[in-house]
């Protein structure tokens, strides 16, 4: 499917792995159901994918504990569902196209820190990549099965 650009809000999203090759999700502070996702945001101004996607794990996760492994060479896209769309960033966006990092979280648990100054997840764990289909909302489930094609031999 041929997407406009201008249409999606640029946003980054970051694997980030454990010694054990499991993935950090959190459970989302704004939702009711069981909504899990990996740390994701928009891109400021004129920040570089690569600063915006550390900006959003310390933001989301409290802790800069992490190296870079691989980035994902292409933008990945997600449509909202329409009632969404509607209400978030103005209506402005029918979805998000993100740049997506591979990263190597090099601290202890006791690192991350879901307590910062504007809090996105409830709670937080570690989870197989074959999970993660499953804990995520199904409007983005697209888009994680092309990341892990993408990544796959990263994860190995």
């Amino acid at each position: 499917m041929e997407r406009n650009p201008k249409d999606y809000r640029r946003g980054v999203g970051i694997m980030l792995l454990n010694r054990e090759g499991k993935v950090f999700v959190g459970q989302r502070l704004d939702k009711t159901s069981e909504a899990w996702q990996m740390p994701q945001g928009g891109i400021d101004g004129d920040e570089t994918p690569l600063v915006a996607a550390k900006r959003e794990l310390l933001e989301e996760t409290g802790t800069d504990k992490a190296e870079l492994v691989y980035e994902i060479p292409e933008w990945l896209f997600y449509d909202l569902p329409g009632e969404i769309a509607a209400k978030l960033w103005g209506g402005r966006y029918k979805g998000q196209m993100q740049r997506w990092f591979v990263m190597k979280f090099t601290g202890g648990d006791k690192d991350i820190n879901l307590a910062t100054p504007i809090p996105e997840f409830m709670t937080w764990k570690w989870a197989g990549t074959d999970e993660l289909p499953d804990l995520i909302v199904p409007f983005k489930r697209e888009l994680y099965g092309r990341l892990l094609d993408l990544c796959r031999h990263k994860l190995t």
